[in-house]
């Protein structure tokens, strides 16, 4: 028999979420398993996986951290993701794995980060994987970049309202009859797994404003004019204010 699966959640501190993330922390802390409205909850024996979902205060509105896999990634090639992967035997729990991998993937010092709860685990049914997303707050931010071009082509700090911005939003159409909904924002296309827990943050966070649901486009299409869809990606780093004393984006 193997060693017992540990869970490292009771790590998670959602009391210490700031005043404008609390609204996020307090929905979430009241949802149950069968609460989440886009994937299916995962099933015994899947492999176990966990994302960052991390919110930082940029001094003119949040900002949420968004990677693009490097484009040689056997899975999930250039497609938008939160920092995260696969927990590994050695890890403590979802918590731990998800700060592990967005330090490896985007350079970012999990001392400085906040966790404040992990969600249910959902499926990605594509892989199997069972990812636990953890709900995080930068408190101490600090310059990101991308750690190993092999893995990562950008590490972006993507502003909510962007995300927000109803000029951004619509669905995306797959030929297997996938329907989802997609943003072209910070110079990411962001859809699938990852676009469905952005678009379900901003309605539990309260950000979510009215968009066009009814535009429905071609992924194929889509994906061929991803970077002319969404804006000019920002600087992959750069200073933080209360760290550096410049400008945040």
């Amino acid at each position: 028999m193997g060693a017992p699966e540990r869970d490292d959640a009771d790590t998670c501190r959602p009391d210490e979420a700031p005043a404008w993330l609390a609204p996020l922390v307090e929905a979430c802390r009241h949802l149950g398993p069968d609460d989440v409205p886009f994937r299916r909850r995962p099933g015994s024996g899947g492999r176990r996986a966990a994302v960052l979902m991390l919110f930082v205060d940029a001094g003119d509105g949040p900002e949420l951290l968004l990677t693009e896999r490097a484009a040689e990634m056997r899975a999930h090639a250039g497609q938008a993701a939160f920092p995260g992967g696969a927990i590994d035997p050695e890890d403590t729990g979802p918590v731990a794995a998800a700060l592990r991998e967005a330090q490896e993937e985007t350079g970012l010092d999990p001392d400085g980060v906040v966790p404040l709860l992990t969600l249910p685990p959902l499926t990605i049914p594509v892989t199997g994987f069972a990812v636990t997303p953890v709900l995080a707050h930068w408190e101490r931010p600090v310059p990101v970049h991308v750690v190993d071009p092999g893995e990562t082509a950008a590490v972006v700090r993507v502003p909510v309202a962007a995300l927000a911005d109803p000029a951004a939003r619509f669905r995306v159409t797959g030929p297997s009859g996938y329907v989802g909904p997609a943003f072209a924002a910070g110079g990411l296309l962001v859809w699938g797994f990852t676009a469905g827990l952005v678009d379900w943050m901003l309605t539990l966070g309260g950000w979510a404003r009215p968009w066009d649901g009814s535009d429905v486009r071609d992924l194929d299409e889509v994906w061929a004019q991803r970077h002319d869809l969404s804006s000019a990606r920002p600087a992959p780093t750069r200073p933080d204010a209360a760290a550096e004393g410049g400008p945040v984006r």
